[in-house]
């Protein structure tokens, strides 16, 4: 029995979601029973792998577009969103604030009398810092131990002095 290499089953599958793609569904059955009716598959193993894969894909293109298959629907959707302009753009500002240094920065390079910028104290800028949320409170971890304590167990009567150690 000769093998079904990986190669063929994908390149079948692809093939077929670029012709047949509004009968296929995300059903393994119905999109084996189409492989059978719109494709000549020489076995049963074949047949099934590759309504494996289209069943697969079919899954991957519902999330988005996937890359080696092209539909008119996903070329459709592409050309849609390149072709979009917004109402307003995000560019647009009416209102900048800057502190007082970057003003003076501004003036030396001729650029002071720019509309729309407005100095603002460093208190009343906003931050564009992260907000970094911890899952609990940070906490004093108190006094370092000796490594080798253990706060827990209990700790071994130091000898005295001169006393043989097995005593203790």
């Amino acid at each position: 029995m000769g093998r079904v290499r990986t190669k063929t089953v994908k390149k079948a599958a692809r093939l077929m979601i670029e012709k047949y793609y509004p009968r296929l569904t995300l059903d393994f059955d119905t999109n084996k029973k189409i492989c059978d009716e719109v494709a000549a598959i020489p076995s049963k193993r074949l047949r099934n792998k590759i309504a494996g894969f289209v069943t697969h894909l079919m899954k991957r293109i519902k999330k988005g577009p996937v890359r080696g298959i092209s539909f008119k629907l996903q070329e459709e959707e592409r050309e849609r969103k390149d072709n979009y302009v917004p109402d307003v753009s995000a560019l647009q500002v009416d209102l900048i604030e800057v502190d007082s240094d970057t003003k003076d920065m501004l003036r030396s390079i001729g650029l002071g009398d720019l509309a729309g910028v407005q100095v603002v104290s460093l208190e009343n800028l906003p931050s564009n810092k992260p907000v970094f949320q911890h899952r609990g409170e940070r906490r004093d971890r108190g006094e370092r131990r000796e490594r080798g304590e253990r706060s827990g167990a209990p700790k071994k009567p130091e000898a005295p002095v001169g006393a043989p150690e097995e005593a203790y």
